[in-house]
């Protein structure tokens, strides 16, 4: 199966991947969407607001960075400060719902259908930013 998942994202069509990330990231809102509504609380809802947050830094930061160039040699302290604030987010995606479980606040069943959804969310974004990300390599 996922041999037929790879050939799918790494195929030269971008429409199998279109499909294939958007039905990821579907099951990924799904599953946030069911730790709220099957235990009756809205906090899960902040996981995939954290993991969804976790993409701005880096996206804000490269850009401000400048150092376009790829034959330089140009590293930025600014995409050092929005790769640890990316690492901040993603750590307070997992960690919150496990505080908040332990806590009492919402159940053990919804903290791990909370992180395992945001995770989805999140690796859905990524790919979909790599496999359609302009490298600028065209001569």
């Amino acid at each position: 199966m996922f041999r037929y998942f790879s050939f799918v994202l790494l195929n030269n069509n971008p429409f199998y991947s279109i499909i294939v990330l958007s039905f990821v990231l579907a099951v990924g809102f799904l599953l946030v969407i069911l730790s709220c509504t099957l235990y009756y609380n809205w906090w899960p809802l902040f996981v995939a607001a954290t993991f969804i947050l976790a993409l701005l830094p880096n996206a804000i930061c490269s850009k401000c960075a400048g150092g376009n160039d790829f034959l330089s040699d140009h590293h930025s302290d600014v995409i050092d400060a929005g790769h640890f604030i990316t690492g901040m987010f993603i750590i307070t995606g997992f960690c919150l719902p496990a505080v908040l479980a332990h806590a009492g606040v919402i159940t053990f069943p919804a903290m791990i259908m909370g992180c395992s959804g945001g995770t989805l969310v999140y690796g859905t974004i990524i790919a979909y930013t790599h496999f359609f990300s302009d490298q600028g390599y065209e001569f």
